[in-house]
């Protein structure tokens, strides 16, 4: 990508909204998506810190983008990346230690966000820093939307409530709302399988489907997604695939 060419700061920030959102169009960071989409409190807070590693890794790879060997590209950006996450995590430990806990493995674990490794190869180290740290911010937005949609779907549907344990993240006395009497009094209950695995698919699947036809509604074009992207031998890799651009 060249230095000189233009950019807009307002496209970058608003195409990872739908017409890049990682999760729901370029299908990247499922693990924890399926895993923390249990409750919005949980999906709210992944996507929030993984937005902060976003951030602030585009910004130190754009920074040193001509001084990191290109061969060596990919271990110090997953250097940079962990010194994030570890900070994060210190962070969400001395503040929000209710939040450390729900999350438990997936924390830090955000080293290994295909999301942020791929913002880093794709984009950051290739752009300024302005800009890069502008799609961060996008990108973070759109992941934590991903995360707001399902985690609703499936606490409402799968546990009868909605912002359940927001008190305990935030130190507020607004315990969120729970719709379990009001169905019992219906005869009805909550269907668990929503906050399960299988569920949690389920949910994924239409999200999915609902992101591409709204981005079809609006004329935007297919996302694409290199099928090697960033694979640390796609430069010299003799497979024809490397640096084409596949619809996804």
């Amino acid at each position: 990508m060249s230095e000189k060419k233009k950019y807009n700061l307002k496209n970058e920030l608003t195409k990872g909204f739908l017409r890049e959102n990682p999760v729901l169009r370029l299908v990247l960071g499922t693990c924890p998506t399926l895993a923390t989409s249990t409750s919005v409190v949980n999906g709210v807070g992944m996507g929030i810190a993984a937005t902060i590693v976003l951030i602030c890794s585009n910004i130190a790879i754009s920074a040193l983008r001509k001084v990191i060997p290109s061969k060596a590209r990919i271990p110090a950006y997953i250097v940079v990346i962990a010194s994030f996450v570890t900070m994060v995590q210190m962070l969400v430990k001395a503040f929000v230690p209710a939040l450390d806990e729900s999350l438990g493995v997936f924390l830090p674990l955000i080293v290994v966000n295909c999301i942020i490794l791929g913002r880093a190869e794709a984009f950051a180290g290739k752009s300024p820093v302005l800009v890069s740290a502008v799609d961060g911010l996008g990108m973070g937005i759109g992941f934590t939307a991903a995360l707001f949609c399902m985690g609703t779907v499936r606490e409402i549907l799968g546990a009868g409530t909605f912002l359940s344990g927001i008190d305990a993240m935030i130190g507020c006395s607004f315990k969120g709302f729970d719709f379990t009497g009001g169905l019992a009094k219906i005869g009805l209950a909550p269907m668990t399988l929503f906050i399960l695995p299988a569920g949690g698919f389920f949910v994924f699947g239409l999200l999915m489907a609902a992101a591409n036809r709204l981005a079809e509604g609006k004329g935007l074009k297919k996302a694409g997604l290199s099928p090697c992207a960033g694979c640390p031998r796609a430069d010299a890799c003799a497979n024809k695939l490397c640096g084409e651009e596949k619809d996804v």
